[in-house]
């Protein structure tokens, strides 16, 4: 039997194997959609305090920058 679940923010019930599953700290939260996961998410960060999680996007940040200029210098022509 397939197990079902609910999404966190709207309620929907979706089957396990489609949807959105997000642990943070040993707690499962599931979404049905990316866009119910997404509103989830933005609440969470902008409800976070800006000093706790400043440090964490930078580094992200950083990280998805350095991917960029990776992608960038590989597509450069080579004459």
């Amino acid at each position: 039997m397939i197990e079902k679940y609910v999404c966190a923010v709207c309620g929907r019930m979706f089957p396990q194997g489609q949807g959105v599953k997000i642990t943070i700290k040993g707690t499962d939260y599931y979404f049905h959609s990316k866009a119910c996961a997404y509103k989830f998410l933005r609440e969470v960060v902008l409800s976070a305090d800006p000093d706790c999680i400043f440090g964490v996007a930078k580094d992200v940040k950083r990280k998805y920058d350095d991917i960029l200029e990776k992608k960038r210098e590989a597509s450069k022509k080579v004459i």
